[in-house]
């Protein structure tokens, strides 16, 4: 069974919750009636009404038994208010109160107070605005200093595999990241992967150069950023810098790298150096070899939420949920 359909059957009949908080998009309609008739998921949806009534009629669905919530006209916002002014300082209850009734605000809210699993949005948002919702209602996770994004890519036929699996990041956030949070993007890749990939992660930092093969400044924060995640997480199998046929090809990895290594030609988690590779690398991937290219996720946070392309599809929005709640699963 193919991924998603794996965590659909997961996720079916667990009465996990997500938060939808642009109703004002009928392709959040739309998903949202799938997450309900077909069991998958409980779904929220936030707006006001008469922004829910125009996205039900251009979605020619209704939104029977799915719970919908106008944040202005909420009982939690007192509560939400007050719980985010306590924990960002300097921050009034009144300021915050403003704040908390905006919907990504409100559906970050929810999920840190624990009202809802998970939240996902983005058809209808920057995802610089999304991501600094979470970083201020969500937080990030214990060590983690870099929010990042990843793609996760299926590849039809990969050297006789079918249906293979990576890990691509960081793809749609960061631009040029340091080797600090290169090595963030990394680990939190790393986690993302234990959580979707039926594998153990094998982490590869990649490069123009193999090893040593080349020499420059982006080569030396590579080896700098395999230093520090190495210190931050000693089992995890992580190793550079590689060019990318050495990093997943067994045959290439054998002739470039000397040394022995857990991840050459071996890797299902690929870390770019830059998001210029990154982006065009899986385009190329998705276009070229004919991939799924499902996400960008967002990764980095104590809790699970993810940002959608502003041009995704119904099925990328039920998709994207899916695989959201499946690392809750």
């Amino acid at each position: 069974m193919d991924i998603i359909g794996g965590f659909r059957e997961k996720a079916r009949g667990k009465n996990l919750s997500v938060v939808l908080p642009e109703g004002r998009d009928e392709r959040i309609i739309q998903a949202a009636r799938r997450l309900r008739d077909e069991n998958i998921a409980r779904p929220i949806v936030l707006g006001k009404p008469e922004q829910l009534e125009a996205a039900v009629e251009k979605a020619g669905v209704n939104l029977d038994g799915i719970e919908t919530i106008n944040p202005k006209e909420s009982q939690k916002v007192e509560y939400y208010a007050e719980t985010y002014s306590s924990r960002r300082e300097g921050i009034s209850v009144d300021v915050a109160r403003r704040i908390v009734v905006k919907p990504l605000f409100y559906g970050g809210m929810m999920v840190a107070c624990g009202d809802v699993d998970t939240a996902v949005g983005g058809v209808a948002s920057a995802t610089a605005t999304l991501i600094q919702a979470g970083v201020l209602t969500v937080g990030l996770a214990d060590g983690i200093k870099t929010p990042s994004s990843y793609f996760l890519m299926v590849i039809p036929d990969f050297l006789g595999e079918k249906d293979k699996a990576f890990i691509y990041a960081d793809c749609a956030v960061n631009i040029d990241p340091t080797a600090e949070q290169l090595a963030d993007i990394a680990l939190a890749s790393a986690l993302s992967a234990k959580r979707l990939l039926d594998q153990e992660p094998k982490v590869a930092l990649l490069s123009f150069s193999t090893k040593g093969s080349g020499a420059g400044a982006s080569v030396y924060k590579i080896r700098e950023a395999l230093k520090i995640a190495r210190k931050r997480q000693p089992g995890l199998a992580i190793d550079g810098e590689f060019q990318a046929d050495s990093a997943i090809v067994p045959r290439v990895a054998a002739k470039k790298v000397k040394d022995e290594s857990a991840v050459a030609g071996k890797a299902n988690v690929i870390i770019f150096p830059d998001l210029d590779s990154g982006n065009i690398a899986y385009k190329l991937t998705q276009y070229m070899a004919n991939a799924q290219a499902i996400g960008p996720f967002l990764q980095g946070f104590a809790k699970p939420i993810t940002d959608i392309s502003r041009g995704a599809t119904v099925d990328d929005v039920v998709a994207t949920v899916i695989l959201t709640l499946g690392q809750l699963l």
